[in-house]
């Protein structure tokens, strides 16, 4: 129903902000990480998430589509509702949480608040290469589109593995093999990890 909503910031508190727009004044759920991002009395665009149940209305707010996406994922996962997925979201960076669900890194998970073990289990399964960060894939899309095409067409997802070529660029010496090798060897190590995870 909303999509975003743009106006001033005129009040901020720990996961809540107030937007003035036109004669309105909007109260909106936040993680602390995005409200960090804006500026009192400032104008800014906040994307949001309408959540409406027969006994409430709230209105959810994200810096950046991205940030919206990551709550969407949340929400997915079993014992995870809005008010949580905003209080991990508040407790580690979009980054460490990509980083965190990469390597399976279930200790991290588990200091974020709001996470016990359990539900970081949880969303270690359901989320594992759903948020990893599309820079690096679209330098791999370009630098080895033959070999994004081939994992594919082998029923692979596209951003996955681009990522997962990225990653194994960086964690094998490389140096002294020709582009063919390199090429070669990218491959199989991609197949390895991505029939694992």
């Amino acid at each position: 129903m909303f999509n975003s909503i743009r106006g001033t910031i005129s009040a901020k508190g720990i996961e809540i902000v107030y937007v003035f727009s036109g004669d309105i004044e909007w109260e909106i759920l936040m993680p602390s990480n995005d409200i960090q991002e804006l500026s009192l009395d400032s104008e800014c665009r906040i994307f949001t998430w309408l959540y409406h149940r027969e006994d409430q209305m709230k209105l959810f707010g994200f810096f950046n589509e991205k940030r919206r996406n990551t709550f969407f994922e949340l929400i997915k996962v079993e014992g995870i509702g809005p008010k949580n997925a905003v209080k991990i979201m508040s407790g580690i960076s979009q980054d460490d949480l990509e980083l965190a669900l990469e390597n399976a890194d279930l200790s991290r998970l588990e200091a974020v608040p709001g996470l016990g073990k359990k539900t970081a289990q949880k969303m270690l399964l359901a989320l594992k290469g759903k948020l990893v960060s599309s820079q690096s894939g679209l330098q791999a899309v370009s630098q080895y589109n033959d070999l994004v095409e081939a994992l594919v067409g082998m029923g692979y997802d596209r951003r996955l593995a681009a990522d997962v070529l990225v990653k194994a660029e960086n964690t094998i010496d490389t140096a002294n093999l020709s582009a063919a090798e390199k090429e070669k060897l990218l491959f199989k190590e991609a197949i390895v990890y991505l029939s694992g995870s």
